[in-house]
């Protein structure tokens, strides 16, 4: 019997330990910050909508400073030898060349209007990671002695949140290179700042992640608006209902209505999909547009994205 409760100990306690083993890592990328691409002339106009931004050109920086290879390949060390899974910056930009043409033709049926999406929410969303970890470094020479001063921040990808931090500056040294200067500097804070990513990854998985939703109203005569009855309900009260249903912990908060916008924020969906798949604001809103296509409401949407942690709904049309 002695021995039954202790074989019964020890499957329990690896049990725990399995458990432990597969608790879900945030999925991180490193880019290069907008500071460091400003300073070494990688930055790009991009037209959003009819207004001129500057926005980083990670290809090209990729291609021509051998250094920033060498600095993202340091920082994705460091943080795998710590348990963080890593999207590569260069395959991620790959991935996009490759879906940019079918992105270039899909437009609206009706009213041909395309996909909204700046290039740096192209890339998050590519990538898949929760969280980006943007870097800024700088090389100080003192006499015949070099040193790394750093800056990493940790961003929530949806929202652009800066959620950990670590800065400082290496031991001048005569004979280290660049990666080991920048490893000596950055290992002294890596360990806190890798537990800050980590705890706020669980507040998300067990809160929700935060973002935005929009629901419109096509102008196209049909009749429809936000007011428009079904039973004894109007459509706006239908989808407060839906949104409370599928939050997580019925987290949302509705700042803006009228008959033709409703503006939802502070919305906590999941992370995953009941099939494990990532979830995100366009996959969340999907489900609402399938909703409202079945009885009793039979109503054409289109979902439009504005940024990864942003999605619209436009009713009346597709």
């Amino acid at each position: 019997m002695k021995r039954f409760f202790i074989l019964l100990t020890a499957c329990l306690l690896g049990g725990c330990s399995a458990l432990m083993a597969q608790a879900k890592k945030p999925t991180l990328m490193v880019v290069p910050s907008d500071v460091w691409c400003t300073q070494n002339g990688y930055m790009t106009a991009y037209d959003n909508q009819g207004t001129t931004v500057m926005i980083p050109d990670y290809k090209k920086a990729l291609q021509t400073d051998p250094n920033l290879l060498m600095v993202i390949s340091k920082i994705n060390t460091l943080m795998a030898d710590r348990g963080f899974p890593l999207k590569n910056l260069e395959s991620a930009l790959k991935s996009i060349e490759q879906s940019m043409a079918e992105d270039a033709m899909t437009t609206s049926k009706t009213s041909g209007a395309e996909l909204a999406e700046t290039p740096l929410d192209r890339l998050k969303r590519t990538a898949q990671a929760d969280i980006i970890l943007q870097l800024t470094w700088s090389v100080n020479t003192q006499g015949p002695k070099k040193s790394v001063t750093y800056n990493l921040q940790g961003l929530d990808a949806y929202t652009d949140k800066q959620i950990a931090g670590a800065q400082g500056t290496g031991a001048p040294s005569m004979t280290a290179d660049l990666p080991v200067l920048l490893e000596e500097a950055v290992l002294a804070n890596m360990d806190n700042f890798t537990a800050r990513l980590q705890t706020y990854f669980d507040d998300l998985f067990a809160n929700g992640r935060e973002v935005t939703v929009s629901i419109r109203v096509f102008d196209n005569g049909s009749g429809l608006d936000l007011e428009s009855e079904y039973g004894d309900y109007e459509l706006s009260e239908v989808i407060d209902k839906w949104m409370y249903d599928n939050t997580v912990e019925h987290r949302f908060s509705k700042s803006a209505a009228s008959e033709t916008r409703i503006l939802y924020e502070q919305v906590r969906i999941p992370l995953y999909k009941t099939d494990g798949m990532p979830m995100d604001t366009e996959g969340f809103v999907r489900g609402l547009r399938s909703f409202l296509r079945k009885e009793p409401y039979k109503i054409d949407s289109k979902v439009m994205n504005r940024g990864l942690g942003n999605a619209v709904l436009v009713l009346g049309e597709k």
